[in-house]
């Protein structure tokens, strides 16, 4: 905490103190964190975040929360994996997957959830709270479970049933709401006026967000202090987009990178929920709220908070959005568990087909290094991609050639 000066609003640059609120006063625009980087940059090394822990947690100086408060599960130090198949699939070069589905509760969040339950005790709340499309709602259960805080996570009532029970299986209180996300999220926003609890994601939203900047920290190190060319990430609020692009440009300003980074930043979204996107294909500043209608449910915020910064982060970095149908949504679950074993949620799978129409469009081009980032795993949204055994067969040889036939079976 040494090293966080403030919270300045993003639109008018107005300056407040470190509190539980999420808005300017005068312009009703977000706040965010600011630091000393100065400060930050004499105490951090390449050497000094190696011997941290294997979490996000060895970037604690470039987290808003004092260390000892810090509610850990071990979120964060995530796989980057070369995927070279994949690439081969889709004509490109040299192609990276940042695999987190293997955070504590198989999603990014636990990242931002760890940071804001942290923040939260730091405030002296008693309650966790949150809206959420699945994965969050998992992450602050399990996060307020392991801190001993109670908490109330409200999610649309038609969420994919197994987000529902490795919600409820934390022990707190899962509430449905007969809506969509943006229903539910406005009705939180009554809420944390009315009660004080902290809401990850509405009064606590300045914090919960830096926790998104530990992906382009982990990149950054697990490529040796280097960076990619260009990075595809999923877009629902737009805050992890513009939280990566962040990192990045910190750790240049803290002295960790050789070279000032150079990063593309492309989106991703599903062609049911696109608001973003549909800004971006017709040159548009404005981003025009829509009513979701997408398997990706986790991606389905129809008027995103941070959509604005997001547009503007793939503009300034000459980097590109796509929208993509849900049969290219399935089809992009199946493309990267054949190719390189990993089995993605909905949102990966947004992931993934937005990756193949920019190589096709040429937005992304063979000669880059491509990061993408897969958020959530596959066991979450089974029913997206529902099958049945190659063959069902008698336990006999006989039965066994039968349906593979013998002449055939070890052909390439």
């Amino acid at each position: 905490m040494a090293h966080v000066q403030g919270l300045r609003c993003r639109e008018c640059g107005r300056e407040y103190e470190i509190a539980p609120v999420y808005t300017c006063e005068w312009c009703f625009g977000p706040l965010e964190v600011t630091y000393d980087y100065a400060a930050v940059a004499a105490a951090v090394s390449r050497e000094q975040i190696a011997a941290g822990p294997a979490s996000i947690w060895r970037y604690a100086d470039l987290l808003p929360v004092d260390r000892g408060h810090a509610v850990d599960l071990g979120a964060g130090f995530t796989p980057l994996v070369r995927a070279d198949r994949l690439a081969a699939a889709l004509g490109l070069g040299e192609v990276w997957v940042k695999n987190d589905t293997l955070n504590p509760t198989n999603s990014f969040k636990d990242r931002v959830a760890s940071v804001a339950l942290s923040k939260a005790l730091e405030f002296g709340f008693k309650t966790a709270a949150c809206a959420s499309t699945g994965n969050l709602a998992n992450s602050v259960a399990a996060h307020a479970a392991r801190a001993g805080l109670r908490s109330f996570v409200f999610i649309p009532s038609n969420l994919e049933r197994a987000k529902v029970v490795t919600t409820a299986v934390y022990g707190g209180n899962v509430v449905a709401i007969e809506g969509n996300y943006d229903d539910v999220n406005r009705l939180c926003a009554e809420l944390a006026g009315t009660y004080r609890w902290a809401f990850v994601n509405v009064n606590v939203r300045p914090f919960y967000a830096e926790g998104s900047k530990t992906l382009a920290y982990e990149t950054a190190e697990q490529l040796g202090w280097e960076t990619p060319d260009h990075v595809v990430v999923p877009v629902a609020s737009g805050s992890l987009l513009t939280k990566i692009r962040k990192g990045f440009d910190e750790l240049h300003q803290v002295g960790l990178l050789d070279h000032a980074p150079n990063v593309r930043v492309s989106g991703a979204q599903a062609l049911g929920c696109s608001p973003v996107a549909t800004a971006w294909r017709e040159g548009s500043d404005t981003i025009r709220p829509v009513k979701p209608d997408t398997i990706a449910k986790s991606l389905a915020i129809g008027n995103p908070a941070d959509g604005y910064f997001a547009l503007d982060a793939v503009r300034q970095t000459e980097g590109g959005l796509a929208a993509v149908s849900d049969g290219e949504v399935v089809e992009g679950i199946r493309l990267l568990a054949r190719t390189e074993g990993i089995f993605a949620e909905t949102a990966g799978g947004v992931t993934v087909a937005s990756l193949k129409r920019l190589a096709d469009e040429g937005v992304v081009t063979p000669d880059e290094r491509v990061v993408l980032y897969i958020t959530g795993l596959g066991l979450k949204t089974l029913d997206a991609v529902e099958a049945e055994p190659t063959a069902t067969i008698r336990p006999t040889i006989d039965a066994f050639h039968e349906a593979f036939d013998p002449d055939h079976i070890d052909e390439e």
